[in-house]
C-alpha cells in the first residue's frame, strides 16, 4: 500500500435526506423571490445583546458587526469559520494539521482569547460545544469550543457578532463576545448553487452543492429547508524526508501536511406557525455528518534497536509495512439539534418559552497503521472510540416596555430563567487500539477512560434598557447562576451611550463575567503517543492525559477546576455624518482570573514514572487541565464603511477594518510541590506564550465592492500581523512577519434567476515563512510551515460558482 493513501468515501445515510432536500429545492414552483430589506437596512436592526424593539447598530452601546448572506458568499470558502476569519479582523482561524482530532474540528478565536471564551447562538439560542478537546500543540490548545463549520452557509440569513462581554445577558462563555447566527426564514423564494475550486498546486479540490427553499404550511406558517453537501480533497505541502539515508523511502515525500480530506453533509430546517393572534409556535434544528480523513506523523520503516547501546543499529519497525507507513485518522462527526418553543404576547409582555437539545459526537477509526506490540499479527484497522457532548436547555424570557415620565423613551424590562443539563461521554475503542501502546498515530480510549459525566445549572436574570434623554441611553443586566459542580456565580453589566450630535456619539460598557470549566476539560482522559523534541530529535513518548479528579493527576498536584472570572471594559466613538459613511472606534480591556490552560507535557523522571505505573498507567509523560494564569487582553477595533452612489443605481462600497490585540499574563499559579521537587513546571514558558503571542498582534482589511448593472466586482486586501511560535527554549522561538493577502472575485446575473461567480483567493500566492530547522522544529523539513499561520499555507485558490434563485 502506498504510504500516502486516499480515503474511500463512506456512504452517509444523511446524504439521502440531504439529496431529497436539494431535489425539493429544485422541484418547487417558481415563487417570487423572497423580499429582502433595502441595502443598508439589514445592517441597522439587531437582536443580539438587547431585548429592546428595533434596536439599530448605531444606537447600540456595544460594538456589533452584521454580516449578510451576501457577505458570507463573497469568498471561495464554504466553511463558516474560514469565512468569518476573512470578514472580521477580530477573529482568527488557523488551519491545524497533524493535530489529531483538531484537524477535523478546528477552533476559531475572537480577540486573541481562547476559542471556548466566545458564546455561539443560533437564532438567539445557545449552541452546544464540540465533543473534541484540542489537546495538541495547535491554536486553542485545551479548548472545546462550538464547531462553527457544522453550520452550513446555505442556511444562514445573516450573522451578528457582539464584540463585548455578555455573561450577564447570556451566561457562561460570553467573555470575548457572542456570535449569533440567524437562519433563513419564510416560505417565499429559494436558491440552489453548485461550486468547484482547487489550489494552484492542483490539490485541495472542492466540489459542493447547496440550496435553500421555503414551503408554506397552510396560510399561517412556513418551513424553510437548507442543505449542503461537499467533497473536499486534502492538500499537501510536506517536504521530502532526508532524515535517514538507510530508509527505503529516503528522499521521498512520505508525510501529508495540509488540510484534511472531508465530506460534510448537513440539513437545517427553520419553521414557524401562527397558532392564534397571541401565540406562535417555532422550531429549528439540524442533522449532519462530516467524514474527515487526517493523518498522523509518518512512521519510518526502520527504528533504532534500543537493546544495543554501544552503537547505532536499525531494525525493521514492522513486517506489515517494511517501507514505513502513514497512519490515517478517519473520523465521523455527527451533529444534531432541535429547538422548539412558543412565543407571544400577554398583558403587554412579549414572552418566549423554548426547549433546546443538541449533541455532537466524534468517532475515530485508524487505518494504514499497526499496534507495534502485535508485530506481524497486528490488524491495520482500529476503532479508537468516541466522544459525545450533549446539552439540554429549558428557557423562559419575557420583556415589556414601560413608560417612565422622566425618560424620553420607554424603559424595556426583561426577565428570564434558564435550566441547563450537560453530559459528556467517552466510549472505549477496541482492545487492539489501546493494548501495550495501542495503534500508532492515535491510541484508543481504554475502558478505564470510558464513562459519562453530567451536571446541571439554573439561572435567573434581569435586563433594563432605556432612552433616558434624546442624547443618553443605557442598560443594566444582572444574572445569577448555580452550577451543580462548582457552586454559584453572579455576573453584572452596565452600558451607556451619549450622542453629542446626530452624527457623533460616545459609548461604553463595564461588565463582569465567567466561564464554567467544561465537562470535557474536567473529564477528558486518554493515554496515547505524542511526539516531543528530545535532544533535537522528534521522539515518540507514551503520554497520559488525566482528568483532574483521577489518582494520577492528584499524584502530580492537580486540583479541582474553578470557573474563570472576567472583567470587561470598553469605550467607543461612533461617527455617522450621513447614511453613506460610518466609522466606529472601540477600545477594550479584558481581565481574566483563573484562566484554564492545558498543562505542559510533563516528561516524567524514573520516580514519577514508577509512581504512575503503580497506579496502572505506565507512561513517559503526563498532562492535565489547571487554573493556570491571570491574563489581560487590551486592544482596539476600528471599522469604517463608505458608499458612493453612482448613476443608474450603480454603487461602490468601501470597508476599512482594523484590530490590534495584546495579551499578557498578570500572574501564574504556584507550581505544585511534587513537580517542583522533580524539576518540572506545570505551566512552562511555551504554554504561557501560546496564550499570549501565538495569534497575530493585529489584522487590517480593505474591502472594495463595485456593483454596476448585472455585474459585481469584489476585492479584499488583508494584512495579517506578526505572531510568534514559542518554545521552552527562547532561542528556538520563531517570529513571523506580517503577511499581505489579496482576494478577488466577480459575478454576473443572467436574467432574473441565474448568477455566475468566479474568484481567486490569495491572488499573489503568498505563503508564510518556513519553519526554522533549528532544534528540528520542521521535523527534518517534512513539515515546512507553521500550523499557527492565520491564513494557512495552501497558496493560491481558484473557484467558480453557478446559482439559480427564485
Amino acid at each position: 500500500m502506498s504510504p500516502v493513501t486516499t480515503r474511500t468515501t463512506r456512504a452517509l445515510p444523511v446524504k439521502t435526506v440531504i439529496a431529497a432536500s436539494l431535489v425539493a429545492c429544485f422541484a418547487l414552483p417558481a415563487h417570487a423571490q423572497q423580499e429582502l430589506p433595502a441595502d443598508g437596512e439589514l445592517q441597522s436592526v439587531v437582536v443580539t445583546g438587547t431585548f429592546a424593539k428595533n434596536r439599530r447598530t448605531i444606537d447600540s452601546e456595544s460594538p456589533i458587526d452584521i454580516l449578510t448572506s451576501r457577505d458570507l458568499q463573497s469568498t471561495g470558502s464554504g466553511e463558516l469559520a474560514t469565512v468569518l476569519a476573512r470578514l472580521l479582523p477580530s477573529l482568527n482561524f488557523a488551519r491545524a494539521t497533524g493535530a489529531d482530532a483538531s484537524d477535523a474540528v478546528r477552533p476559531a478565536q475572537l480577540r486573541g482569547l481562547s476559542p471556548d471564551q466566545t458564546l455561539v447562538l443560533v437564532n438567539g439560542k445557545r449552541r452546544y460545544t464540540s465533543a473534541v478537546v484540542n489537546v495538541n500543540g495547535s491554536l486553542g490548545r485545551g479548548s472545546a469550543p462550538v464547531d462553527l463549520n457544522a453550520i452550513p452557509l446555505a442556511a444562514i440569513d445573516h450573522v451578528e457578532v457582539l464584540r463585548d462581554g455578555a455573561a450577564a445577558q447570556y451566561g457562561s462563555d460570553a467573555i470575548a463576545g457572542v456570535i449569533n447566527i440567524i437562519l433563513k426564514k419564510g416560505a417565499a423564494g429559494g436558491d440552489v448553487e453548485v461550486g468547484y475550486g482547487q489550489t494552484q498546486e492542483r490539490d485541495g479540490k472542492q466540489k459542493s452543492i447547496k440550496g435553500s427553499a421555503g414551503f408554506a404550511l397552510g396560510e399561517d406558517g412556513w418551513l424553510r429547508l437548507s442543505a449542503e453537501v461537499a467533497d473536499r480533497d486534502p492538500t499537501n505541502r510536506a517536504g521530502a524526508d532526508f532524515s535517514n539515508p538507510l530508509e527505503p523511502r529516503y528522499g521521498k515525500i512520505n508525510q501529508r501536511y495540509g488540510d484534511a480530506e472531508s465530506q460534510p453533509a448537513t440539513v437545517f430546517f427553520n419553521s414557524e406557525y401562527h397558532l392564534n393572534d397571541n401565540i406562535d409556535w417555532y422550531a429549528f434544528g439540524n442533522y449532519g455528518k462530516r467524514d474527515t480523513s487526517a493523518v498522523a506523523t509518518w512512521r519510518s520503516g526502520l527504528i533504532r534497536d534500543t537493546t544495543i547501546t554501544d552503537r547505532i543499529v536499525y531494525v525493521q519497525r514492522t513486517p506489515i509495512y517494511p517501507e514505513g507507513f502513514l497512519p490515517q485518522q478517519n473520523s465521523t462527526l455527527t451533529d444534531q439539534s432541535i429547538v422548539t418553543g412558543l412565543r407571544g404576547e400577554a398583558a403587554g409582555w412579549r414572552w418566549d418559552a423554548s426547549l433546546n437539545y443538541g449533541s455532537n459526537k466524534f468517532e475515530l477509526d485508524l487505518d494504514n497503521t499497526v499496534n507495534q506490540s502485535l508485530s506481524a499479527n497486528s490488524p491495520t484497522h482500529f476503532y479508537a472510540g468516541s466522544l459525545k457532548n450533549e446539552q439540554t436547555v429549558l428557557n423562559l424570557d419575557a420583556a415589556r416596555e414601560f413608560a417612565v415620565p422622566v425618560f424620553t423613551g420607554p424603559l424595556t424590562v426583561a426577565v428570564g430563567a434558564e435550566a441547563r443539563h450537560e453530559k459528556y461521554t467517552i466510549g472505549a475503542g477496541d482492545a487492539a487500539s489501546y493494548t501495550n501502546g495501542g495503534s500508532q498515530g492515535f491510541a484508543g480510549f481504554r475502558p478505564a477512560n470510558a464513562g459519562s459525566h453530567s451536571r446541571h445549572n439554573e439561572s435567573i436574570y434581569v435586563n433594563l434598557e432605556a432612552e433616558v434623554t434624546r442624547k443618553l441611553s443605557g442598560g443594566l443586566a444582572l444574572r445569577h447562576e448555580r452550577y451543580s459542580d462548582f457552586g454559584n456565580t453572579t455576573s453584572a453589566k452596565g452600558s451607556a451611550r451619549y450622542a453629542f450630535t446626530d452624527a457623533l456619539s460616545l459609548r461604553g460598557t463595564a461588565s463582569s463575567g465567567f466561564r464554567a470549566p467544561s465537562l470535557a476539560q474536567q473529564y477528558y482522559t486518554i493515554t496515547t503517543t505524542n511526539f516531543q523534541l528530545v535532544n533535537g530529535t522528534n521522539t515518540a513518548i507514551e503520554t497520559g492525559t488525566f482528568a483532574v479528579s483521577t489518582p494520577q493527576a492528584r499524584a502530580l498536584g492537580a486540583q479541582d477546576l474553578k470557573a474563570e472570572k472576567a472583567r470587561n471594559y470598553s469605550v467607543g466613538l461612533q461617527f455617522q455624518p450621513n447614511r453613506n459613511f460610518t466609522t466606529s472606534i472601540d477600545a477594550y480591556r479584558i481581565d481574566i482570573d483563573n484562566r484554564i490552560l492545558f498543562s505542559a507535557n510533563l516528561a516524567l523522571n524514573t520516580n514519577l514514572r514508577n509512581l504512575l505505573a503503580a497506579q496502572g498507567t505506565p507512561v513517559g509523560a503526563a498532562r492535565y487541565f489547571t487554573n493556570a494564569v491571570d491574563t489581560r487582553t487590551e486592544g482596539v477595533d476600528i471599522v469604517s464603511t463608505y458608499r458612493i452612489d453612482l448613476q443608474d443605481k450603480d454603487r461602490l462600497d468601501f470597508t476599512v477594518a482594523y484590530n490590534h490585540n495584546k495579551n499578557s499574563v498578570r500572574s501564574i499559579a504556584d507550581n505544585p510541590a511534587i513537580l517542583t521537587a522533580n524539576n518540572l513546571l506545570l505551566i512552562d514558558r511555551q504554554t504561557v506564550a501560546r496564550a499570549t503571542v501565538a495569534s497575530p498582534k493585529d489584522k487590517f482589511s480593505l474591502v472594495a465592492d463595485y456593483g454596476f448593472g448585472n455585474w459585481n466586482a469584489h476585492g479584499v486586501v488583508t494584512r495579517y500581523g506578526s505572531f510568534t511560535v514559542p518554545q521552552n527554549n527562547a532561542a528556538l522561538d520563531q517570529n513571523y512577519d506580517p503577511q499581505w493577502v489579496l482576494d478577488l472575485s466577480g459575478s454576473v446575473k443572467l436574467g432574473k434567476n441565474w448568477r455566475l461567480a468566479a474568484g481567486i483567493d490569495n491572488v499573489t500566492n503568498r505563503y508564510p515563512a518556513q519553519v526554522t530547522s533549528a532544534g528540528n522544529l520542521n521535523v527534518g523539513g517534512t513539515q515546512p510551515y507553521s500550523i499557527f499561520a492565520p491564513n494557512g499555507f495552501n497558496g493560491r485558490y481558484y473557484y467558480a460558482k453557478a446559482g439559480y434563485s427564485w
